[in-house]
């Protein structure tokens, strides 16, 4: 390991230490998730972490290559009305950067209940998330290739880009309903439909 991994690897732990401090026992509170919309601590300032695309965690420059770290990281994140993204505790804030979306949907299983699909997600951090009226799907068609993004509400201000893979899932469960008249392309999770996009565009994509 490089001198320079080491110091971002201790660096980040020596952060982490300082967040399980002040939001509680680490070991305790491995999956919970902090109640930081209730803190309003002051703001220290910005660090040197950034959170990639594809969902890895840099600190320094440098992978941030233990997955605990990243988890714990993850349950003290918050989306302010700014737009920016803070790790909060109940003693300090600190800004990070965020490339795109914070989390990324790495797994999805399609289900039923009480006879409706459910589309259940996994996130890169640990996350379960059941797509319907508490987490919304929504779908962005971006640059020159119409390139479709479908983002899933975790919490809060939150969201996880979801995976090409889980795209590719998500596509083929897709279907067209009339959505305010108009045939749309969507998917259906937890009693809600999630347009995607009008039936034609898609039609026009597949010429």
């Amino acid at each position: 390991m490089a001198a320079e991994e080491i110091k971002a690897t201790t660096d980040a732990a020596g952060l982490a230490a300082l967040i399980s401090r002040a939001a509680g026992d680490a070991g305790a509170r491995a999956r919970a998730v902090a109640p930081v919309d209730k803190w309003n601590p002051p703001f220290c300032g910005d660090i040197d972490m950034e959170i990639r695309a594809d969902g890895t965690w840099f600190y320094m420059g440098t992978p941030i290559g233990r997955a605990p770290l990243v988890r714990l990281f993850s349950t003290v994140l918050r989306k302010d009305e700014d737009g920016k993204t803070y790790l909060v505790t109940p003693a300090e804030m600190v800004g990070i950067r965020v490339a795109d979306a914070p989390f990324v949907a790495v797994e999805m299983n399609a289900g039923e209940r009480d006879g409706e699909p459910l589309l259940t997600f996994r996130t890169n951090v640990g996350d379960v998330v059941e797509a319907g009226p508490e987490h919304s799907l929504r779908f962005v068609i971006q640059g020159e290739n119409s390139e479709l993004k479908p983002y899933l509400h975790v919490r809060g201000r939150l969201e996880a880009l979801v995976s090409r893979p889980v795209l590719y899932e998500l596509v083929e469960r897709g279907e067209r309903l009339k959505v305010d008249d108009k045939t749309m392309f969507c998917l259906r999770s937890g009693g809600v439909i999630f347009p995607i996009m009008p039936a034609d565009e898609l039609d026009a994509l597949s010429r």
